[in-house]
C-alpha cells in the first residue's frame, strides 16, 4: 500500500500546482506575459485565511471568501500598476517588473506579518477515509484538494467556453487586435484574466497550508516556480495541460521523494522538465504558434 500512498499524495500536491498554474498558462495564453509575483499572492492569501480564521474567529468559509475577494482585487491592481504599462515591453522588462512586484509583496509581508513561521490551522477538520481492512488511510485534505481542483478545472473550462467573458478571453488569447476590432473590451478581459488566477490563488494557498502547515512570507517561492513548471510541462496557455502538467509533477516529486532521495525531489522534477521539452518544446498539450509576418 506504500506505493498507492504516495501516489495519492502525490496526486493531492500536484493538485495545488495545477490551480496555481492556472494563474500563469491563463494570464500567458491571453495576455502573454509571465506573473512571476504570482506565488506570493499565494503567500497572501494564505495569511488572510489564517488571520481571518485564527485570529477573528471568522467561520472557514467566510475566511477563505475573503481571501479570495483580496486576492482578486490585488491581482487587478498588479495588472494595472505593474504589467498594464508593459504590454509592448521587451521580455526582460516584465521579468524584472515582476521580480520587483515578488520582492515588494514579500518585504510587505514581512513588515506586517514578520518572519517567524507561522504553524497554520487547516481549513479541512474531516480525518478522511480508511479503506482495505485499515491498510489504506487518505486523510481529507487529500481528498478535499483533488476534488476541488478538478471542479475548478471543470468550472473554469465551461466558463471560457461557454460565456460571453471566457469567449472574449479566447478570441484575445488568438487575436488581440481582431478582437478589438470586434468590439472586445482587451483592458477589462486582461484584467478578468488576471483576476480570476489570483482567485485561484487563494484558494491554492490555503490547501497548501492546510497540508503543509507553515507559513511564512516565502511560502509562495517554491510552489510558484513549481507551478509555473507544471504550466509549461503541461503546455503553458492550455488550461487541461495545465491540470495535466500539475498533477504529474506532484506524483513525480512525491515518487522521487520516497524512491530516490527527498534532497534531489525538486532536482529530479526540473531534469523531467527539461527532458520533456527537449523532445515537445511546446509541452504535453501545446501548440506550436506560428509567427505573422
Amino acid at each position: 500500500m506504500g506505493f498507492l500512498t504516495y501516489l495519492i499524495n502525490g496526486l493531492s500536491l500536484g493538485s495545488v500546482y495545477a490551480i496555481i498554474a492556472l494563474g500563469y498558462t491563463m494570464v500567458y495564453g491571453i495576455a502573454k506575459m509571465l506573473n512571476f509575483a504570482h506565488g506570493d499572492v499565494i503567500m497572501i492569501g494564505a495569511y488572510l485565511v489564517f488571520m481571518t480564521m485564527t485570529g477573528s474567529g471568522m467561520p472557514v468559509v467566510v475566511s477563505i471568501v475573503i481571501s479570495i475577494i483580496c486576492c482578486t482585487a490585488l491581482g487587478m491592481l498588479i495588472e494595472k500598476v505593474a504589467y498594464k504599462p508593459l504590454r509592448k515591453a521587451t521580455n526582460l522588462a516584465v521579468l524584472i517588473t515582476a521580480i520587483g512586484v515578488s520582492y515588494f509583496l514579500q518585504n510587505m509581508a514581512l513588515l506586517i506579518f514578520g518572519s517567524n513561521p507561522i504553524s497554520f490551522t487547516s481549513v479541512i477538520t474531516w480525518q478522511g477515509i480508511t479503506l482495505a481492512g485499515g491498510q489504506l488511510k487518505i486523510n481529507g485534505v487529500t481528498i478535499i484538494t483533488i476534488i476541488t481542483c478538478l471542479i475548478i478545472m471543470v468550472a473554469l473550462m465551461w466558463f471560457v467556453k461557454h460565456t460571453k467573458p471566457g469567449q472574449a478571453m479566447r478570441a484575445v488569447s488568438e487575436d488581440r487586435d481582431a478582437a478589438t476590432l470586434m468590439g472586445i473590451n482587451v483592458n477589462g478581459t486582461i484584467s478578468l484574466t488576471f483576476a480570476i488566477g489570483s482567485g485561484l490563488a487563494a484558494i491554492a494557498g490555503a490547501l497548501l497550508c492546510s497540508s503543509y502547515p507553515v507559513l511564512t512570507p516565502y511560502t509562495g517561492s517554491m510552489p510558484g516556480i513549481k507551478a509555473f513548471t507544471a504550466a509549461v510541462f503541461g503546455g503553458i496557455g492550455s488550461i487541461p495541460g495545465a491540470l495535466i502538467g500539475g498533477l504529474l509533477l506532484g506524483i513525480i516529486e512525491n515518487l522521487a521523494k520516497a524512491y530516490i532521495s527527498s534532497q534531489l525531489a525538486d532536482a529530479i522534477v526540473f531534469a523531467v522538465l527539461i527532458i520533456v521539452l527537449l523532445v515537445k518544446p511546446t509541452g504535453i498539450l501545446g501548440k506550436q504558434t506560428k509567427e505573422k509576418v
